[in-house]
């Protein structure tokens, strides 16, 4: 048997996908798995370390990690309308966001690059865990935050509002999906890769036909402080077509995502 250390957010997406492969509902012979779930800007730090055997990273973080990573075809969170988007607490200019305090989800994320692409001479940004953003907002550490995942759902309920959809705001001036994150084979596996691409296939082709009314623990379980409906939402968001395979647009939005930070990098 071959072991390959795994590693995926404990979001309901990444959880869905990758539910039957690490549960034993399919089989996966001759590979085992050692499951790592950690918060997405930590896998990407990881990539960045060569960690992890294959791993859900940020888009944000592809460019610096393609030396050692591929990215596989199956797992991706691309889409339209699930870009993060910029909020805070009452409204503000977009204009004199430059010298405002703006909270972002870890460094190497897609979120930090959407960002940078709708304002790029941001002056004061903080790198904060996603889910610690909202409440840094309400206790004014800063003025305004990029949120994404399941926070997306929750903070009007905050009395927070949006300033601005980056994830739109992407479509509208490249009329491509959004790229989010991936999941990448570390390179010493590169022989494997479409075998491991077919078990990530048909994991993700198992939920969608078993999980569609109740979802199991390990998604369960795993999700942070979500409700049932909140974890359908995100699943119903994040998980596509795109999920399955990249397809020619998915690869086209990332092949455009990377030029774009390539630039933004030098």
């Amino acid at each position: 048997m071959i072991t390959l250390k795994l590693g995926i957010s404990p979001c309901p997406n990444d959880t869905f996908i990758f539910e039957a492969l690490t549960q034993h509902k399919i089989d996966t012979h001759p590979f085992n798995f050692d499951l790592y779930l950690e918060d997405v800007e930590t896998l990407n730090q990881w990539a960045l370390k060569e960690k992890l055997d294959i791993s859900k990273i940020s888009f944000g973080v592809l460019s610096k990690i393609q030396n050692n990573y591929t990215l596989l075809d199956a797992g991706s969170a691309l889409g339209n309308g699930v870009g993060p988007i910029l909020i805070s607490k009452k409204q503000i200019p977009l204009e004199s966001l430059e010298q405002l305090r703006i909270g972002i989800p870890g460094e190497n994320t897609s979120a930090h690059f959407l960002l940078k692409y709708a304002f790029p001479n941001l002056k004061f940004k903080e790198f904060i865990p996603f889910h610690l953003i909202e409440q840094a907002i309400l206790d004014n550490q800063i003025d305004a935050g990029v949120i994404i995942h399941e926070n997306r759902f929750t903070y009007q309920q905050k009395n927070l509002i949006a300033l601005l959809d980056l994830g739109n705001y992407w479509e509208q001036n490249t009329k491509l999906p959004i790229p989010l994150g991936g999941i990448v084979l570390h390179k010493r596996y590169q022989q494997y890769q479409s075998d491991l691409n077919t078990l990530i296939f048909k994991s993700l082709e198992y939920a969608l036909q078993n999980y569609q009314e109740n979802l199991p623990e390990f998604i369960t379980s795993n999700a942070q402080s979500m409700d049932i409906i909140t974890m359908k939402k995100h699943i119903n968001l994040y998980v596509n077509d795109f999920s399955l395979s990249l397809g020619n647009i998915g690869r086209q939005a990332i092949d455009y995502f990377l030029e774009i930070d390539q630039k933004h990098q030098k």
